[in-house]
């Protein structure tokens, strides 16, 4: 076999495999979508796998506004994830800023706590928050879930903006300074502009970590008129019936600003994720 048709062979497997892989990925979808075309008479009769349903609809996705408070889903996670993602990411700038310009006792210690504090499994952490939110009178609140919310981003996105700061140079704080800048003017106006694809990267991963939050929802909000768009999906399956076809509708809907987000931001999302894997 020559070296041209070893290359050919290759490149085969190699799109063999993404293809795979992508179909893969793109199946749970595929059968969300399938599904929410579905009446609910259609799926409890069909007899195994339907790739296409028979006779489409979009009632499920109209029926969905008016039986259920799709908009104060979608309000409510919009306050809760927006606030925590706006709160962490402005946190993780300042601390990722100061870790990587400055020298000081523990800061290693502080840099390899912020990684075990992920490595903890999140259920174990549901009854302390919901002791000291129901002590400080913030349980069942949009704020409260807001706190809990930015504090699992903050130490993550804390390294991946450390990560970014430590690939600008120093010597433009030091210019900065010389121009007779303040430390935080030279972040502000010097080195944070130069964060741009960070910052996105940053935002991104704090607004879909929490976005897709369920587990805390549901055991810090009571209230129906409180709670989040992953919160509110779950009330569509109860102990008598599970409307499949509302749920894969209602699922639809929760993916558009994912799915948006991939699709507009990716470029910049890669850019911010990768800027500190190469230190010069």
């Amino acid at each position: 076999m020559t070296n041209s048709q070893r290359a050919r062979w290759g490149s085969a497997i190699r799109y063999f495999i993404l293809v795979l892989g992508c179909l893969l990925v793109l199946l749970p979808v595929s059968w969300m979508i399938i599904t929410s075309l579905k009446t609910m008479q259609d799926i409890t009769l069909s007899k195994g796998v339907e790739l296409f349903p028979n006779g489409p609809t979009v009632s499920n996705y109209i029926t969905i506004w008016s039986e259920y408070p799709m908009l104060s889903y979608i309000k409510n996670s919009l306050i809760s994830v927006g606030g925590s993602t706006i709160f962490a990411v402005v946190c993780a700038a300042l601390c990722g800023y100061g870790l990587s310009r400055y020298e000081f006792g523990g800061k290693k210690f502080l840099l390899s706590f912020l990684l075990v504090t992920q490595m903890f499994p999140a259920v174990m952490k549901i009854i302390p928050y919901y002791k000291i939110l129901v002590n400080v009178h913030l349980n069942d609140t949009a704020f409260g879930l807001m706190i809990v919310y930015a504090s699992f981003s903050i130490p993550f996105c804390t390294w991946m903006m450390y990560g970014y700061f430590k690939t600008i140079s120093t010597s433009l704080d030091e210019a900065a300074r010389i121009d007779g800048c303040s430390p935080l003017q030279t972040f502000f106006k010097v080195v944070l502009p130069l964060t741009i694809p960070g910052l996105v990267a940053t935002t991104i991963y704090a607004f879909l970590q929490n976005w897709n939050e369920y587990m805390f929802a549901s055991v810090l909000i009571r209230s129906d008129d409180k709670k989040t768009l992953t919160f509110g999906i779950s009330s569509m399956a109860d102990a008598y019936r599970i409307q499949w076809n509302y749920l894969m509708s209602a699922s639809i809907i929760a993916s558009v600003p994912t799915m948006l987000i991939f699709v507009f931001l990716q470029k910049q999302l890669i850019a911010g994720m990768t800027a500190g894997a190469v230190k010069e």
